[in-house]
């Protein structure tokens, strides 16, 4: 019976988190669609979470290119293709590791810091205070960072893309030798614009994701300080997990239904 208990409990806290998610960003859809949206915080937003995390997103970007290029130049060159390094580093940047190394850095730095700040508001009964006044947490503190987040990421991504592509040039030319020009005409041959625009489309999605589920673990934030990072906590990791699994269905919806070129 206790094995049924939990069950029972797990389906239920699943449910209804599942629905509060909905509901949130239902509200914050509502918003948006009527253009009740704060654009001096919307820009304050932007630059928070989307400027102050590019140094970051650049240095991870930089050496996850250096690492493909590594492990694929020595060997390519070895089997005499070494003009499919350029094309393999842009390939899989511009596909999978662009956004999604991209929305789990920020995950980590802006997520957190949504939750926390939310958090610390519900603890210190500052959301209690913007809905006396009728006034909507939702409006004044969701949508702005919602619309900053799908702005900025997708551009984090395009910087993240070219830094990777950069850095594995260098890093070909200097480990297996292969000519800049090559590089360059490899990445030209195999990898395609239509590729970026969906590895754009999935950062659009991992900052939906971002935002609404840091907002949501900060407005069911309790218990005070504790509650505080324990809801930070779970906003980066119930984040991540989310970008890992909507990566997989993007991935298979926009890439795995069509032969290979």
């Amino acid at each position: 019976m206790k094995v049924l208990e939990e069950v029972g409990r797990g389906t239920t806290g699943f449910l209804e988190y599942t629905g509060g998610i909905a509901s949130l960003s239902a509200d914050a859809a509502t918003f948006i669609g009527r253009m009740r949206i704060r654009f001096s915080e919307t820009i304050a937003q932007a630059y928070f979470l989307g400027v102050q995390s590019t140094t970051i997103v650049l240095l991870t970007s930089l050496f996850t290119g250096m690492v493909i290029s590594l492990e694929s130049a020595n060997q390519a060159n070895s089997f005499g293709v070494s003009n499919l390094v350029g094309g393999a580093v842009a390939y899989v940047s511009s596909r999978e590791l662009g956004p999604m190394l991209t929305a789990v850095v920020v995950a980590g730095r802006a997520g957190a810091a949504i939750a926390a700040e939310l958090g610390s508001m519900v603890v210190t009964e500052q959301v209690e205070a913007l809905e006396a006044l009728g006034l909507s947490p939702t409006q004044i503190l969701v949508v702005p960072r919602l619309i900053a987040m799908m702005t900025m990421l997708p551009i984090l991504t395009i910087f993240a893309d070219i830094i990777a592509i950069v850095g594995g040039m260098y890093l070909a030319k200097v480990v297996a030798g292969i000519p800049y020009g090559e590089f360059v005409q490899s990445v030209r041959e195999y990898s395609a614009f239509d590729d970026y625009m969906k590895g754009l489309l999935k950062a659009v999605v991992f900052g939906f994701i971002i935002v609404i589920v840091g907002c949501y673990q900060g407005f069911r934030t309790r218990n005070g300080a504790a509650g505080v990072g324990k809801s930070t906590t779970g906003a980066v990791v119930i984040s991540i997990i989310l970008i890992f699994i909507s990566n997989f269905i993007m991935s298979f919806a926009l890439f795995g239904t069509r032969p290979a070129d």
